[in-house]
């Protein structure tokens, strides 16, 4: 899978790791974006709508939300396909 993964995160943030450990156990490469300030944070915000919680998921520049919208994804059998450009 070659898909292009952004996460924003923030610093021990549970939801973070869970989007991360799920991520990983596809062996996906992701973009890790640290969301507590600056400029980061100002790019999460425009891009997904104003969501303020992290994580904030993009999967080929499309908004997937957070770490309970990729869970679902994944519990749909959903995920996958997007991950293979679907």
């Amino acid at each position: 899978m070659s898909a292009n993964v952004e996460i924003f995160t923030k610093f021990a943030c549970p939801f973070c790791y869970r989007a991360k450990a799920l991520l990983d156990s596809k062996g996906v490469a992701y973009t890790e974006r640290d969301a507590s300030g600056g400029a980061a944070r100002d790019d999460m915000l425009a891009r997904a709508n104003g969501r303020t919680t992290v994580p904030q998921i993009f999967i080929n520049g499309y908004h997937v939300g957070g770490c309970d919208d990729l869970v679902a994804l994944e519990s749909a059998g959903k995920l996958d396909l997007m991950l293979a450009g679907h």
